[in-house]
């Protein structure tokens, strides 16, 4: 009997949920706009690592451009080695800006995230192919930003490579590193599989002391791999403020993490997680640090983890280093481990207090109120391949490959107000209830 997947929107309160669109590219590499109903309002033939519809107040005004990626490159190992350009679309699919191909090595090799500055420049996360000094003798996939002008001049640029002694690795930490780099030579996907960079932007930490830290061009980033979160000065591209990678309390909660409730609380371990940033001026919580912890494994040497957790989205104060607010399924009323991604997945602040947050390891999309009640769930039914798999045909031309793997895996999406794109685009907020 063929397993079937229930898809769609499963719950809307639209009473209590914030009404927008929601953007994400799914499994089959196709960036779609949906509304709270799941009926697909724009879609665009491109994947994105994320794609994320630009705010018109960055944009000149325009309404309904997107960032994506835009070709493949000729390397055969695909990934994140295979983005050969990327770009700007708009609603009507008119490539507006592409990158790429000027590139040192002749390919963007953006992953993982990118950001249209205020100077109009864009900050990439890419890979650079290179060997690490003190990693070993072998070319991997050390991870960098790039700074780049409308025109495609590289005018700044910083390499995580250059500052392993900022992370905070122990001695331990730093053997286990170059040993996992010596069982994976070549690695495309890093080491630190660093999977957010974002300028904090203006913040209240900054208003109350202009000589914090926290200059709103300073970019906040995260490693998967490492388990830090880690914010580097623009101008001197050194690390000057870290979270993590251990955590001393740590070591006898592995089983409590996700289940603690109270707060606010010093933070314990996070473990595989994506999307740290900064909530944005205007929303609630911001300033403070909202990032989705996979408790996936992930650290140098490896976190210990509990048998019976799941994912959670915390919030921390920056300055405390507290977890301020926290969802894990217990907020809903569930075993922790029924909200669990171990990769992927993000969270987003939004105005009316609610948080949209991605299990993208689930293909699943839902908004939670502060509270935690889900008052919207969708769940995508764009399934594909994954990178990981193959079809039967490469089953056939790949001895290594030896079986077929489908996947509705969403890694970011994002909530796009009515007004970012085109007045005439359709919207429905009908009530559901499928949980049954």
């Amino acid at each position: 009997m063929a397993y079937v997947r229930f898809t769609g929107v499963t719950y809307y309160d639209p009473e209590r949920a914030y009404n927008s669109y929601v953007l994400y590219s799914g499994a089959d590499s196709v960036t779609r706009l949906i509304d709270l109903n799941g009926i697909v309002r724009h879609e665009w033939p491109y994947p994105g690592l994320p794609s994320r519809i630009i705010d018109p107040a960055a944009n000149d005004g325009r309404v309904g451009d997107v960032g994506l990626q835009l070709s493949q490159g000729p390397d055969p190992r695909g990934g994140i080695y295979g983005n050969r350009t990327v770009g700007q679309v708009s609603w009507t699919g008119e490539k507006l800006w592409e990158w790429g191909t000027e590139a040192p090595g002749g390919a963007a090799r953006q992953n993982h995230d990118w950001e249209l500055l205020p100077s109009g420049n864009r900050l990439l996360l890419v890979t650079v192919p290179r060997v690490v000094p003190g990693l070993g003798p072998d070319v991997i996939g050390d991870q960098g930003l790039y700074e780049v002008t409308p025109d495609g001049a590289v005018v700044w640029e910083w390499k995580a490579g250059d500052h392993l002694d900022e992370l905070g690795l122990s001695e331990e930490g730093f053997d286990d590193l170059r040993a996992t780099v010596a069982r994976n030579p070549g690695d495309i996907w890093g080491y630190l599989e660093i999977n957010s960079a974002k300028t904090i932007g203006p913040n209240r930490w900054h208003r109350a002391d202009p000589d914090t830290v926290f200059q709103p061009d300073n970019i906040l980033i995260g490693s998967r791999k490492a388990n830090v979160v880690a914010l580097i000065d623009k101008r001197s591209r050194s690390i000057v403020w870290r979270l993590g990678p251990y955590f001393p309390d740590s070591a006898g909660m592995q089983h409590q993490r996700v289940t603690r409730r109270r707060v606010p609380r010093p933070l314990d371990q996070i473990s595989g997680q994506h999307n740290p940033h900064v909530i944005a001026d205007g929303l609630p919580g911001a300033g403070d640090i909202l990032l989705f912890d996979n408790q996936g494994g992930a650290g140098y040497p490896p976190a210990p983890l509990g048998i019976y957790a799941g994912s959670r989205v915390l919030e921390i104060d920056p300055t405390t280093r507290e977890i301020v607010w926290q969802y894990t399924a217990e907020d809903s009323g569930l075993p922790p481990w029924t909200f669990f991604s171990s990769f992927v997945s993000n969270a987003q602040r939004l105005p009316n207090g609610n948080t949209l947050i991605t299990e993208g390891m689930q293909g699943r999309i839902f908004q939670i109120t502060p509270t935690g009640d889900v008052v919207w769930e969708y769940l995508t039914p764009f399934e594909a391949y994954a990178p990981d798999g193959a079809s039967d045909a490469d089953e056939a031309a790949d001895p290594a490959v030896d079986r077929s793997i489908r996947t509705p895996l969403i890694y970011r999406s994002q909530a796009v107000p009515f007004d970012w794109v085109p007045a005439d685009t359709p919207r429905s907020q009908e009530p559901v209830d499928r949980r049954g």
